[in-house]
């Protein structure tokens, strides 16, 4: 297999206007009031890997796929999500053609990483967008496979060519548990894993590049990864715990400058283990006596966070209210110390996996709780892992807290410091009223803009209440809002956002 070369890709054109803040901008307004727009990000985590999620089984035809995930797009409208976060790459495979991986068995169910004969990846994300929806690209760097012999792989796999870059963890004959890592402590390794990601958002027109924890592996009993060979070589006199620290560091940073300077306006974000480091280890780290991400997996969250590498930081709380080891409410805190002082949005990994386990989850309320105790907080939104959960809807948890908190749509926080302007508000805006109470809305772009989004408000003229946001389109010019009461006195507005959320003053239709 010809790979591709490993150098940096030429960035594309800038935008033609400079990144502005936004957050002086006027407020919007609409018939005299404020608005009420809950801005928050809502989302879900697709998982492809063993078809957790989708598709439901390996070798499934085009149609059938295309057809679930539109299944899973309507889930993530009726609760009133505004964002999905698909694994693209679960396992040093692809679901889209990329010259970098072999294409996922867990898509084609094929071993011989064969292309499926279309492309997934342009229909997921064009079929997300059509519903105005954020689409960020899931991907685990370093795994290579879900297998730990290189025999297994598939005869276009990057490793064969390289089989240098490969480490197995644990070890085969020691536990069934094995699997192919890319080292991390290659630089050549690491810049690959870096290209065979740029590759896809270079492609797509992807919201956002995201990870988990996966980076150096969990720990498997007393086994230790590895990486002596790397470690004699580039080491550089550093202890081995500090140099993978080092390794992922530079593979954060590397990429966070690449994405920018590729797509500036590409959001970057990580979903660590919920614990950076316990207080008994470090003063500065949280009240807690779990497994540490910085000392175990060798991730320093705090650190990207505090130098600006990522734009937003997603810890996976998956504990509930009042846990000894890790308590929610402890970890809560932390983290929005953590971001206090920069720029990064914080959202928290909520765990709709666990609703209905034996002990405090078998209470269907412990998520709406969570959520309600998120609002204390400099909290940005949440993630639900995974669309399954969401959608199984155990004990009636989810449908419980929805109604509690997603009732209303909602719009993605802005982030200023990524390149956009507040855009033009729409033009030629009309209501034209029905006998049944019935009214359709209609309007004109005031500018065209990638990923334009329009969002609708509705004033009740007998209060002073603020108008709410009602809905949120995608390239439309209409909509009919079925929700009215006939004879009740309501006026219209519509504001435009850009692909970054950012917000036109609103239009009143008359």
């Amino acid at each position: 297999m010809a790979l591709r070369d490993n150098s940096q890709p030429a960035p594309v054109s800038q935008p033609a206007v400079k990144p502005t803040l936004l957050a002086s901008a006027a407020p919007v307004t609409c018939a005299g009031r404020t608005v009420a727009a809950p801005r928050q990000l809502r989302g879900m985590w697709l998982t492809t890997v063993r078809n957790s999620d989708w598709p439901s089984k390996p070798g499934l035809d085009e149609q059938a796929i295309k057809a679930e995930y539109r299944s899973w797009l309507d889930l993530a409208q009726r609760m009133n999500h505004n964002a999905i976060f698909v694994h693209v790459r679960p396992s040093g495979d692809a679901f889209w053609p990329s010259s970098y991986a072999p294409w996922a068995h867990w898509l084609t169910g094929r071993t011989d990483g064969q292309s499926p004969g279309w492309d997934p990846m342009a229909f997921i994300v064009a079929e997300t967008h059509a519903r105005g929806l954020e689409f960020h690209a899931w991907f685990n760097p370093y795994k290579a496979a879900q297998t730990g012999t290189m025999a297994s792989l598939p005869p276009n796999h990057p490793l064969h060519k390289h089989p240098e870059w490969a480490v197995v963890y644990p070890s085969p004959a020691e536990s069934s548990s094995a699997r192919l890592y890319y080292n991390p402590g290659i630089p050549e390794a690491r810049r690959f894993v870096e290209d065979s990601i740029l590759d896809a958002a270079a492609k797509y027109d992807l919201d956002g590049i995201h990870f988990d924890d996966f980076f150096y592996p969990y720990p498997v009993g007393k086994h230790d990864f590895p990486d002596d060979a790397a470690y004699a070589r580039y080491g550089g006199g550093a202890s081995k715990a500090d140099w993978r620290r080092e390794n992922v560091n530079v593979f954060i940073q590397e990429l966070h400058t690449r994405i920018k300077q590729l797509k500036p306006w590409v959001k970057f974000g990580i979903s660590p283990f919920g614990i950076w480091r316990n207080a008994q280890t470090d003063p500065s780290g949280s009240a807690t006596r779990g497994l540490q991400s910085f000392d175990d997996i060798y991730t320093d969250t705090r650190l990207w966070i505090t130098k600006g590498w990522l734009d937003y930081v997603v810890p996976q709380l998956y504990w509930h209210i009042g846990f000894d080891v890790a308590n929610y409410e402890v970890l809560l805190p932390w983290w929005s110390k953590a971001i206090a002082g920069t720029q990064v949005q914080l959202y928290i990994g909520q765990a709709d996996y666990r609703i209905g386990q034996a002990g405090p989850w078998s209470d269907p309320g412990e998520i709406d709780r969570q959520l309600a105790l998120n609002r204390k907080y400099p909290v940005s939104g949440s993630i639900h892992f995974s669309a399954s959960q969401v959608r199984d809807d155990a004990l009636g948890g989810v449908t419980r807290y929805r109604e509690a908190h997603y009732r209303q749509p909602a719009l993605v926080p802005a982030m200023p410091l990524l390149p956009g302007v507040r855009p033009l508000a729409p033009i030629n805006a009309h209501a034209r009223r029905a006998d049944n109470g019935t009214v359709t809305l209609t309007w004109q772009a005031g500018e065209d803009l990638p990923l334009r989004r329009h969002a609708i408000y509705r004033a009740d003229l007998s209060s002073q209440d603020p108008a709410q946001l009602i809905g949120v389109v995608m390239g439309a010019t209409s909509w009919t809002d079925a929700t009215a009461t006939s004879g009740r006195r309501n006026a219209y507005c519509v504001t435009t956002l850009d692909r970054l959320w950012n917000e036109s003053p609103a239009v009143e239709l008359t």
